[in-house]
């Protein structure tokens, strides 16, 4: 076998291995494949080799409550009929862990229609697209009408869901419930620079957690021993890629060294100090008409007590599937002007 290149020897065109058969069988390697995918030598930072992270896709930009002045939106009419506006709306995501959509017509039938230019709709015991209001159809403190305090959704789960969408249709007869938004990236941020122990611990203590609300159901994330609240890369172990954070789901913490207890509560009482400051903390009325989407990822949500009749709508995305989606989109258009119409089987991203 032997291997030659194009452009007079410059690392610019495809490579091309001829192997000793009858016919002989020719072989085309793109080298940005090559470059890319190359381990020996390592020509640029993987995270199979581990010594340094990977570039990331997208940049993350963590934020504070001064988002509030501007914070990530979309509208409804361009990511309705334009697939390089769902793919920014995407990408905002990715960024900032939410977007808002405005200008969507306060119904269930236009707000799933919403939905489902992301991707299918995940159904969990709570159903598929929710329609809800305080009647505590479920055993969940989201069908009251309390307060709820900064958490993610499903930690309960082994595979918590990666967006959750909400969709305020109306609030009659009543007062409060705004929405909160907190960057549990952000957050986390805070943590690891005033707390370093407490960011440690909070990274590698599994806790245990639970759902038991309807009768019919008993939830217990796999394995049982739980999960660590600050979730990071395996390899890239600075990564982190996901925070994991109900405190009414936490399960008892029988796993946990004895030495370690008063510690553990000293943590989360650092981990609360974060995430409930003023600094972090963005508060919003949602109103009718705009859609709010979060990576339930990174971005915790909760909201204020309230009285009167509210009612919303939305649903659960899987972590997965929108990903695909965002991948899919950023292999077409994230080539600058070059729109790419059809994938090929040397894409990067494979």
């Amino acid at each position: 076998m032997y291997v030659h290149q194009n452009h007079c020897g410059h690392y610019h065109g495809p490579i091309y291995c001829e192997g000793p058969t009858s016919p002989p069988h020719v072989s085309l390697y793109p080298w940005q494949w090559l470059q890319r995918n190359s381990y020996d030598p390592q020509l640029e930072p993987s995270p199979i080799v581990g010594t340094q992270p990977p570039p990331a896709p997208e940049e993350k930009i963590l934020w504070s409550a001064g988002i509030v002045k501007d914070p990530p939106t979309v509208q409804y009419e361009d990511i309705m009929s334009d697939e390089l506006a769902v793919y920014k709306w995407l990408k905002k995501i990715d960024q900032f862990g939410f977007c808002f959509v405005t200008g969507v017509p306060p119904t269930t039938k236009d707000t799933e229609e919403v939905i489902r230019r992301i991707s299918f709709i995940r159904h969990t015991q709570y159903g598929g697209f929710w329609d809800f209001t305080s009647d505590l159809a479920h055993g969940d403190t989201a069908y009251t009408n309390l307060g709820l305090p900064a958490h993610t959704d499903n930690s309960y789960f082994t595979d918590p869901c990666g967006l959750q969408v909400f969709h305020l249709l109306s609030h009659e007869q009543g007062t409060g419930g705004q929405t909160l938004l907190v960057d549990g990236f952000y957050a986390a941020s805070i943590l690891k620079e005033l707390y370093p122990d407490s960011y440690r611990l909070l990274s590698t203590v599994l806790v245990p957690t639970h759902s038991a609300g309807d009768e019919e159901f008993l939830y217990r994330a796999r394995p049982l021993s739980g999960h660590p609240i600050l979730q990071h890369d395996p390899i890239n172990k600075d990564s982190l890629i996901q925070v994991r954070y109900g405190n009414d789901h936490r399960s008892a913490m029988r796993n946990l060294d004895p030495s370690n207890m008063m510690a553990w509560y000293d943590v989360l009482r650092h981990w609360n100090k974060c995430l409930t400051s003023a600094d972090s903390e963005y508060w919003v009325q949602l109103t009718a008409g705009t859609v709010v989407v979060v990576d339930n990822h990174r971005v915790l949500h909760g909201r204020s007590a309230f009285t009167g009749k509210r009612r919303m709508c939305g649903a659960y995305i899987g972590l997965d599937d929108w990903r695909a989606r965002l991948d899919a989109l950023r292999g077409r258009y994230g080539q600058g002007r070059v729109v790419i119409k059809e994938r090929s089987v040397w894409d990067l991203g494979f």
